[in-house]
């Protein structure tokens, strides 16, 4: 399988407190969270996998500890949001679709192995939770064919949980480009996507895990949580 992966780690992660970049984050198995996230990809899709690593704040340790990954740097990394790296990403992708994950996500590697038959079939998805539905959490609902309808931060009756991991398929990558270009510097890449299914009518299927672990580490309690998996 010929396939793109791209892994969100420009941010600063100033919540968590720490003075490297979160997904250099170490966990209870001595693994750094990206460390996990390449083993996981690795696992799931062979050695050969291309990696790229969108890069800001002290991008340098991130390069000094993933040699062999590829990476795109976005300089405004201190004044926008994930919106605008994921499209820097896009836009240095080659022609197929591309999976792409936050750099702060401790995940179960049974979940990439669930996502192979959709990004086979080259079907755009949403890995989602619907074990619980917090106030702080991405949040989404469906339409009448199953379809994601509405993901944001803000959704009213919501059903479940965004994870994190999510696949863009290659004839719905162009849509999700000019979407991306579109949002504000500070707009999370979900508004790329909600305006996309409202616009480009992108089939966005939520792939659920709920019987499968991943942790969003934004805080110490998150980073407590993770560490009980791992």
């Amino acid at each position: 399988m010929s396939l793109q992966i791209v892994i969100l780690a420009a941010g600063m992660g100033s919540r968590l407190g720490r003075s490297l970049p979160k997904p250099l984050t170490e966990l209870s198995d001595g693994r750094s969270i990206m460390q996990q996230q390449h083993d996981n990809i690795h696992a799931a899709f062979g050695d050969d996998a291309r990696i790229t690593a969108v890069v800001g704040y002290r991008a340098e340790t991130i390069v000094e500890a993933f040699p062999d990954a590829e990476y795109v740097y976005n300089p405004r990394y201190d004044q926008t949001n994930t919106s605008k790296s994921l499209l820097r990403a896009l836009k240095a992708s080659g022609r197929g679709g591309v999976l792409w994950m936050n750099g702060d996500v401790v995940f179960d590697p049974r979940i990439l192995g669930r996502a192979r038959a959709l990004i086979e079939r080259d079907q755009s998805f949403v890995t989602v939770n619907t074990a619980k539905v917090s106030d702080e959490e991405v949040k989404y609902t469906v339409g009448a064919e199953g379809f994601i309808a509405e993901l944001s931060k803000t959704v009213r009756g919501g059903i479940g949980e965004a994870v994190g991991i999510n696949f863009i398929s290659s004839r719905d990558k162009k849509a999700l480009i000019a979407q991306l270009g579109r949002v504000d510097d500070q707009d999370y890449f979900e508004r790329g996507l909600e305006l996309a299914i409202a616009e480009n009518a992108l089939l966005l299927e939520p792939m659920d895990i709920s019987d499968l672990y991943a942790v969003e580490v934004d805080f110490a309690e998150d980073l407590e949580r993770a560490n009980l998996f791992v």
